[in-house]
Order: structure tokens, then sequence, then C-alpha cells
């Protein structure tokens, strides 16, 4: 096999690497021989891909199927307002063959799902996982299990970060731990809020997104002691680490002692996305389309936000705030007598109000609006802010 070449501009392009004795140019010739597939160039994939173009990984695939929009650059430090409005992936591969001419980018402007994860990671050495969602971070695992291939996870809520490498191949010819030995199942839907509804601080996202450039780049060189077989947990507020063993869970049902699972599964329904559970169960709903068209013909109704004020603030429909916390104790400006659709960004928090005033207080006239402020925004009013 023909050895990997590099010419000037390169060579001075990485000569900090070069003259590192632990990596040196071979090193250097392993990364650009190298393919990395990102799953999402969001909060994590923003420094993850940017610090990957510059180490010059030879080949980077973006799996994105979002667009920018402008709450997404207080932390998603790829883009800039230029890019509000276009897909992802596309935004992301602009700014990266701008900071590296040198490299290979495909973009995959695609949801990554069951039907074409396998395909997508077979086709890479090593995959990054920037999701932040739990069916997709299984659904990543399992792929990179079932096509053996190593990926490099890390994920983020408000001030606290976790990161690992999962499936590595180590000396011996076995794996190591997955996502499954760490987590066997999901939490409970809802449990767990993301960081559209949590919030995240700007800056972690660039912490664990260079954490996991850095444990790329490890895994392809071969230098050092990856995060196999640990949890590397970091919480910002006190700026204290740790490091937890993740051992292998005989009952994993995909490489434990007796697998059950040779193919990818429906992870949404694995999550308990969409099964709504004794504490979630279905509430009777209002689509944005039939709202629209009650206030359009003038029909009674009392309409009710249950999201927080400063989410009020960037926008609103013009409900009653009532934020969730408190809708309990709100109930002298909540009427029975008419309709009342509730509402919040997703419909998410709207549902958990209409439960508790139902169980609480008896109520029967609630209607929970249907993917809440961001659907309205989809199908009637895009000139709303998003956030």
């Amino acid at each position: 096999m023909e050895q990997i070449q590099f010419n000037k501009e390169e060579l001075e392009r990485y000569s900090r690497h070069l003259i590192i004795p632990e990596f040196n140019i071979d090193g250097q010739r392993k990364l650009k021989g190298s393919s990395v597939l990102v799953i999402g160039s969001g909060g994590l994939g923003s420094p993850l891909l940017l610090y990957l173009a510059a180490a010059g990984v030879g080949r980077i695939g973006i799996v994105d199927f979002d667009t920018v929009d402008a709450s997404n650059l207080q932390r998603q430090v790829l883009f800039g307002v230029e890019s509000v409005g276009v897909a992802k992936a596309v935004a992301a591969k602009e700014r990266l063959a701008s900071l590296n001419p040198h490299i290979t980018l495909e973009v995959h402007n695609t949801k990554f799902t069951s039907a074409n994860a396998r395909e997508l990671v077979r086709a890479y050495d090593v995959v990054a996982d920037g999701t932040d969602n739990f069916p997709t971070r299984y659904l990543v695992n399992d792929a990179c299990v079932l096509e053996d291939k190593v990926n490099v996870y890390a994920s983020i809520y408000r001030f606290e970060g976790q990161a690992s490498v999962f499936n590595e191949l180590l000396p011996d010819g076995t794996r190591g731990p997955n996502y499954r030995d760490l987590f066997p199942s999901p939490p409970p839907p809802g449990l767990v809020p993301s960081c559209a509804e949590g919030g995240v601080i700007g800056v972690l996202p660039g912490i664990l997104g260079s954490l996991q450039a850095l444990e790329v780049i490890k895994v392809i060189v071969g230098l050092g002691d990856t995060l196999s077989g640990r949890l590397f947990l970091f919480d910002a507020t006190g700026f204290s680490t740790r490091t937890m063993k993740i051992r292998k869970d005989p009952k994993n049902p995909l490489n434990g002692s007796n697998p059950t699972q040779s193919e990818l599964i429906d992870y949404d329904q694995f999550c308990g996305i969409g099964v709504p559970s004794s504490q979630e169960r279905e509430v009777n709903a209002l689509s944005v389309e039939t709202f629209k068209s009650w206030q359009e013909s003038g029909k009674e109704h009392v309409l009710i936000d249950v999201r927080e004020p400063y989410e009020y603030g960037i926008a609103q429909m013009g409900g009653e705030l009532i934020p969730l916390a408190s809708v309990t104790e709100s109930t002298s400006r909540i009427p029975r007598d008419r309709p009342v659709v509730v509402h919040c960004r997703s419909g998410v928090r709207s549902a958990k109000a209409i439960r508790q005033l139902e169980d609480e207080h008896g109520y029967d006239n609630l209607l929970n609006l249907t993917g809440g402020i961001l659907e309205w925004q989809a199908q009637v009013d895009s000139s709303l802010a998003r956030y």
C-alpha cells in the first residue's frame, strides 16, 4: 500500500503535531488516512468537527437534518448569523472547508434512522455521537456494535457533561464496553429534559466536544489511554471531575453472554416515546390548524401558556402566562365553563400541566395544543422567533 504523502502546505499546517515525538509524521499519516462520521453538528458537533478538521482527519462525514436557528448561536460555534436558515450539514461543510482545504467533507443532510444507520456507520472508521436524545444515542450505539465500529460519546445538560469511548477494539481482540453496558435501559420519557427544555450553559458543549475530538484522535493514532471502560463526568459549577469504571454487562442484548438482538429496532418505542405510561396518559389535544380556525371563527376559548417568562419574552401567541410550576396554584385564572387551550414550546409541559389540573382539580375542559409554539411557527406563523 502506497504511503500517505503530504505537500508543503500540509507539512507547515501540521508542524506542531509533527514535532511531538509520540505523534510525529506517522500519527499525522494515520489521521489523513482515517475517516470519522460525526452524527449531529450542533453544540457538541461544532467543536468536535472544527478540531477534527483542523487536526487533518482525511475524510469526515456530517450527519444532520436540521437547519441553523438563531437560538443555536449561543453554543454552536461552527455557525454564524449568515448560516441562519441554512441546512446545518451544508453550513458545516462550508465552514470546515474554509478551515482546512486538504480534507474531504461528506454531507449527509438526512435524519439518522434505523433504516440508514448501519450503512452510514459502515462507511467510516470511527463514529462520534453528538446527538441530544436517548433514542438516537441507543441507535448510534447499536449500529456501532453491530458494525464493529468505535463510538466516541458525550452528552451535556445545563452545567454537567460526560464522555466515554464505547466498543473500542482492545489489544486482546475483544471490544470494550458500550452504551448499553452503562445504561441498559433508557429513563422514563420526560424524566430527563432535553437541552431545549432544560437549557445548557453555552461553553459546556465546547468543553465536552473538544474532549470528544481528543478521544477520536487518540483512537485513530493509538496514542495514550482512551476513555474505553471509563465514564468521565464534569461539573462546571464546582469545576469538579470524576471518572467511573464501566464494566461489561453479561445481559447486554447485543454482545452479552446470550445476545438477543442482531438488528436495529424501533428506538422511539424502546425509549417509550409516544407510548404513554400511567403517569403520562394521553390528554385531549387540539391541532394548530384547528386552533387557527377557532381564532378565525371567533369561537370562545381561553389560551394558557405554561412556559417560563423568558420564553414568553422571546415568542408568544397571546395566551395568559402561567408557568408550569405555578399552574396548580392558579386555578382562579383558569375557567371551567369554556374550552381552555394549553400550550408550551413543544407540547410536553402543557400535557403535564393538563394532567395535574385534571387529577388534582377535576378539570374536564382542557386541550393540549399539539406540537406547541414550535408547531404553530412551522404551520401557521413563521414570523414568530424560534428558540
